[in-house]
């Protein structure tokens, strides 16, 4: 699977597309792969603040609940409403099917993350 330019993964936690002072948070890729559809995405709401390494919802599938961790910490200025009703977007897009956007209040926390080579061999590691 090929992965954005922009995406930024810590090794343990959820991915995020990165722009300038904000990001787009996404269920961590490999996860789609483990489970069946995605059938519930708790989400906090706008003007929530999330904490990097801190859970901010969870997803739901056939087979199990996750936490979602936010990989950086800042200020959700967007929820995807659309996956109130059709949270198997998840499934269909990962890389696209973002869950929130933050503007983030410590834009030094995006060093720590992965790039997307760096992201493919730590997969390639885990999935050994």
């Amino acid at each position: 699977m090929a992965y954005p330019a922009t995406i930024g993964i810590p090794a343990s936690t959820n991915g995020s597309r990165l722009k300038a002072k904000s990001a787009r948070l996404a269920s961590r890729i490999t996860r789609r792969t483990r489970w069946a559809t995605f059938v519930y995405v708790d989400a906090p709401k706008v003007g929530d603040t999330v904490t990097a390494k801190a859970t901010f919802g969870s997803v739901e599938s056939v087979k199990a609940v996750s936490d979602l961790y936010s990989p950086v910490s800042g200020t959700v200025t967007a929820v995807n409403e659309a996956l109130k009703t059709e949270p198997d977007k998840i499934n269909q897009d990962a890389h696209g099917a973002w869950i929130i956007k933050v503007e983030l209040s410590d834009p030094g926390e995006v060093a720590d993350l992965l790039d997307a080579a760096a992201y493919e061999a730590f997969i390639a590691e885990e999935t050994n």
